[in-house]
């Protein structure tokens, strides 16, 4: 059995050769994306991984039947890039890591939710102009806020519990409520949820219904001195509303781990470059923005996860087995 792992990184490598070692299966990485100029490049192969932004085209999935691959499998929790459809047509199985590591994204939420309470973003742009003045900037302690998570599964569940933890309502809106959490958390609407609370912690997973899922209807509903948190898809928040709340103090400020259209700068070194988004230009001007690129899974126990997990997968795959992770 040979895998095929596409767009490798350097801190991937050791958890992969790991992988290889331990069930004596032969792992290639390459630092390439899946489109159609590499499918030649997949002869010998018996399964693939893959992890990116782009979506992988039409064509693919008929060279991917006929270069006998059975399988796609993404290591990561979205799987938007891939055309379910296509692949089922072509007889491939996909599967995704759906939860590499819940507390990395969670324990993410928590920093963000607490430079903003904490003001240390405005704060270190004063500290840059050796201004150290803390006029008007007043925190509020955690424990007397009101966290809202949209979207309590596997990641929002645990954000929810580390919230909880630290003394501060929590108050949840999803298709499904999940018994375990009904202790200390409140299941209402999402409009009640975006009145009452203090903090918005988005984890939802992309999809259709979940296209931009915060608006300008959905930000008016939030409280002025609110802020709001996206640690799951760009998409999910309609950046020109969230622009437009922003500048015109509808809310208090937000921190942004995804952003529509960071496949063009996150992860890229544009120093001394024209950024190629004036979203992101406009976002940036504002004191009160937090951006991340696209950093929540990125801890040590998220990267073996999405490794292991995934590679599990194309070998259960490949024996005929069905794996739990499937989501064609």
């Amino acid at each position: 059995m040979k895998i095929l792992m596409m767009s490798v990184r350097d801190d991937e490598e050791a958890a992969i050769k790991s992988w290889s070692e331990r069930n004596n299966i032969k792992v290639d990485t390459v630092d390439w994306e899946l489109h159609p100029d590499r499918v030649s490049e997949l002869g010998g192969y018996d399964g693939i991984v893959i992890q990116q932004r782009s979506k992988v085209e039409g064509e693919v999935y008929p060279a991917l039947k006929a270069a006998g691959i059975k399988q796609i499998t993404t290591r990561t929790a979205g799987f938007d890039v891939i055309d379910l459809e296509a692949a089922r047509e072509n007889g491939l199985t996909v599967t995704n890591v759906p939860a590499y590591s819940p507390r990395s994204v969670a324990e993410l939420a928590l920093a963000h939710t607490m430079r903003l309470i904490r003001k240390l973003e405005i704060f270190d742009e004063r500290a840059a102009k050796q201004d150290f003045r803390w006029a008007g900037l007043q925190a509020a302690e955690i424990h007397s806020l009101t966290v809202g998570i949209i979207g309590a599964g596997r990641i929002g569940g645990t954000t929810a519990k580390i919230f909880d933890a630290l003394g501060a309502k929590v108050v949840a809106h999803d298709l499904v409520e999940r018994e375990e959490l009904k202790s200390f958390v409140t299941y209402m609407s999402k409009e009640e949820v975006l009145q009452k609370a203090d903090v918005i912690c988005l984890h939802v997973d992309l999809n259709p219904s979940t296209i931009n899922l915060i608006g300008r209807d959905e930000l008016a509903l939030m409280k002025p001195t609110a802020y709001l948190v996206n640690e799951c898809r760009g998409p999910v928040v309609d950046t020109d509303a969230l622009i437009e709340a922003l500048e015109q103090k509808k809310i208090a400020g937000v921190a942004l781990d995804t952003l529509t259209g960071e496949e063009k700068f996150f992860n890229f070194n544009l120093q001394n470059k024209e950024l190629p988004s004036q979203q992101l230009v406009r976002l940036r001007a504002m004191e009160n923005v937090i951006l991340t690129p696209h950093v929540g899974f990125f801890t040590n126990i998220a990267v073996q996860n999405m490794v292991d997990i995934s590679l599990d997968d194309v070998v259960a795959i490949l024996n005929g087995e069905k794996s739990e992770h499937q989501v064609s």
